[in-house]
């Protein structure tokens, strides 16, 4: 892949990923608007393993909240149960998207990269973004997480798996009809995506493997590289900013490029 090629990607994926505005969406887009040839599954995973280093490093806070409630040691009672409790959340969460991927890839994973379906799904996916977040109230944090909510908020997550309905998005909305703040919000969403991420890295990284192209290998892992430095730039964007607005700027984006989508589909094309 063409170097210019790889670096629009990933600049795409590192901003897109954590906001609510669909990467897979993006990635799917990018070969119908440019002309060039589909960067296929494995470069889409491989921006998305970058994207994950940086949720990594920038959570590394609660990352050792959740490690020291596991691992106990001295510590305050209330700070572990804390730290336990979020840990469980974060893999209970991930379950229902890991299955019902698991099934999407066996029976085909390339079934949804389809133009029509990210276009109807970035403007559908957006009204419940913007209904949410008029009508949910902002009285929670992720201190205030349940396992009933944390069930609701995994079961939201599948709908990502819809190229257009954005994973961050969708978590956002389901967090926001139950009442959460917005950074809370976005907080529980992006640990939400490490363990999703690094399965799907897991799956793709073993169809590289068995590919033994180096050419791949040096592409992936450039592709990875700069979304991981994009992405980490893109997180504090938006928990600063979020912290100021709500997510009507994103829902005005969201019907807009996919309301340009579809009239390029039906009427241009």
């Amino acid at each position: 892949m063409p170097f210019l090629h790889i670096v629009v990607l990933t600049i795409i994926q590192g901003i897109t990923e954590f906001l609510p505005v669909s990467s897979s969406g993006h990635l799917v887009l990018v070969p119908l608007v440019t002309g060039w040839q589909d960067q296929g599954l494995v470069m889409d995973v491989a921006v998305h393993v970058g994207t994950l280093a940086a949720v990594l490093v920038y959570f590394w806070r609660d990352l050792g909240q959740i490690l020291l409630g596991w691992l106990g040691g001295k510590w305050g009672r209330r700070d572990r149960r804390l730290g336990r409790a979020l840990g469980f959340y974060v893999v209970i969460s991930a379950v229902p998207v890991i299955v019902a991927g698991g099934v999407i890839y066996a029976l085909g994973h390339a079934v949804l990269r389809d133009p029509e379906i990210v276009a109807w799904a970035t403007v559908g996916f957006g009204i419940l973004l913007y209904l949410a977040d008029r009508m949910g109230m902002t009285i929670r944090t992720v201190e205030h997480l349940t396992f009933a909510h944390v069930l609701f908020i995994g079961f939201a997550q599948v709908l990502a798996l819809v190229p257009g309905a954005s994973r961050s998005g969708v978590t956002m909305t389901a967090a926001r009809w139950l009442g959460y703040e917005r950074p809370a919000a976005a907080r529980f969403a992006m640990l939400m995506s490490i363990p999703v991420i690094a399965a799907s890295g897991a799956v793709a990284g073993f169809e590289v493997w068995q590919q033994g192209d180096p050419i791949v290998y040096g592409s992936a892992g450039l592709a990875a590289a700069l979304s991981f430095l994009v992405a980490l730039i893109a997180i504090a964007g938006l928990l600063a900013l979020i912290r100021r607005v709500s997510f009507t700027p994103f829902v005005i984006y969201r019907l807009a490029l996919g309301g340009a989508v579809l009239v390029w589909l039906y009427y241009l094309a």
